[in-house]
């Protein structure tokens, strides 16, 4: 999978994540993939439902030891 972006929010608490995550989109273009890493685990849930409210597709979630990653593609 081809990464275009990526965002290091670790340590960063809600809504902070999902902020910063549309700050980076609004500088992307159409099918570019961004990868965030969180460490928040209400970021899972608020990852999904920004997916779903904003269309930019959630391609790929994964935990390890503490920590979140999330590959958005933008609409």
């Amino acid at each position: 999978m081809r990464i275009d972006n990526e965002l290091d929010v670790r340590g960063l608490v809600c809504p902070l994540p999902i902020l910063r995550t549309k700050q980076s989109l609004s500088a992307m273009i159409s099918g570019q993939t961004l990868q965030i890493i969180a460490t928040d685990p209400a970021s899972v849930i608020d990852f999904q439902v920004f997916s779903e409210q904003t269309g930019n597709e959630l391609l790929f979630l994964s935990e390890t030891a503490g920590e979140f990653i999330f590959v958005l593609k933008k609409k």
